[in-house]
């Protein structure tokens, strides 16, 4: 809260080797409290088969309180913003933790740990009579926001103009989609419906095997890398073969060109050829809504491979209680995924702005190796 309390004056770069300095777009304030929270659980813990099998299911409501919000103001005060103290997030839901050990003899072992968890939140208080709080603004007009009464994280742009019966895309007379003026069209929540994990360990005499899978359901996330991409030619997807049986990319009085599925505004599908020209399946003429993906996936987050040295050879050393050495291996494998070139789990930001791909980067796989020595 420190950062937010105190106003100070920032220094731009020097201009004609002279130093000088500015206010902030930010008004502090040195009124604010901290934040609070405000938590009730109640659970139940299970155990069978002298702790062959147990359960752990809980149950919470916790809401925070004055939170830190930057509230827009009048710029006529010289500022942009003002901190205050505002608003309440609901985050409610149930945690499930289940661990078994189907198979243990003298030399062998197979323990499995799974959880699961599944959380609603909600946007139950902001300040005075504000209905949104922006929490970001980026390329191609997309916002993420904190809308009163809804889930914390919501993506807003522009949409695809629908055919009111059936759905469908409306295409306009010209063979192009119609698309929404405003962009404050929710285009995704970031939330995902639930995440979850599995864990085993494999023991044979000294050596043991422990991998996780970790797995998320729902949530959506923008890609701007797609909604360039698409325009530029990057992806296949826009080298096609059209429906007769032509490179797309050709003129159309050579057979190329495409249609773009969805209905005229008779509610009859759409018959209109369009030139495969530049941003015919990115941002030039498709709206924010094409370029949102489901962010679910299933991934091997984590292995390892250990080896315990022998008691022997362990006491022989006269220092030592036990020696294990270890092979690690983190975000070996993407096992499934929805969206396409990018790992879903890719954001602009690590913190509040979630929900937002720019510039993604493949995910760093790492292995390495640990010795555990036991005094």
């Amino acid at each position: 809260m420190g950062g937010s309390v105190d106003d100070i004056y920032t220094k731009p770069t020097p201009f004609a080797g002279a130093v000088f300095f500015a206010l902030p777009s930010g008004k502090n304030n040195n009124q604010l409290k901290p934040e609070r929270t405000f938590s009730k659980e109640i659970g139940v813990e299970l155990a069978f088969f002298k702790n062959r099998l147990g359960l752990d299911v809980t149950y919470y409501v916790t809401n925070t309180k004055d939170q830190l919000i930057p509230v827009s103001i009048s710029q006529a005060t010289g500022y942009a913003s003002k901190y205050l103290n505002a608003g309440d997030v609901q985050n409610k839901g149930i945690e499930v933790s289940m661990y078994g050990t189907p198979v243990k003899t003298k030399d062998f072992s197979w323990d499995i740990r799974v959880n699961w968890t599944k959380n609603n939140n909600k946007v139950v208080a902001l300040y005075g009579d504000l209905k949104n709080l922006p929490l970001g603004s980026f390329q191609g007009g997309v916002t993420l926001n904190a809308p009163l009464g809804e889930p914390y994280g919501q993506l807003w742009g522009k949409t695809w103009v629908r055919e009111a019966t059936t759905g469908e895309k409306l295409v306009k007379s010209n063979g192009r989609y119609s698309i929404t003026t405003s962009t404050t069209n929710n285009i995704g929540n970031i939330n995902p419906d639930w995440i979850g994990g599995i864990y085993n360990t494999v023991k044979y005499k000294n050596l043991a095997l422990g991998f996780l899978i970790d797995i998320r359901q729902g949530g959506k996330v923008f890609s701007l890398d797609t909604y360039y991409g698409m325009a530029t030619g990057i992806y296949p997807e826009t080298a096609t073969t059209n429906d007769l049986g032509n490179d797309s990319r050709l003129p159309i009085s050579q057979g190329g060109g495409v249609i773009m599925p969805g209905v005229d505004a008779t509610g009859k599908p759409n018959t209109v050829r369009v030139s495969n020209v530049y941003g015919t399946y990115g941002y030039s003429y498709n709206p924010n809504e094409a370029f949102v993906y489901d962010a679910s996936y299933v991934k091997l987050r984590e292995l390892t491979l250990t080896y315990s040295l022998p008691e022997s050879v362990v006491q022989s050393t006269k220092i030592f209680k036990g020696i294990d050495v270890s092979l690690i291996g983190r975000n070996l494998w993407i096992i499934h995924k929805n969206m396409p070139y990018s790992d879903p789990e890719e954001n602009l930001s690590a913190g509040n702005i979630q929900g937002y791909q720019s510039g993604a980067y493949p995910t760093t796989r790492s292995i390495g190796v640990n010795v555990k020595l036991k005094f």
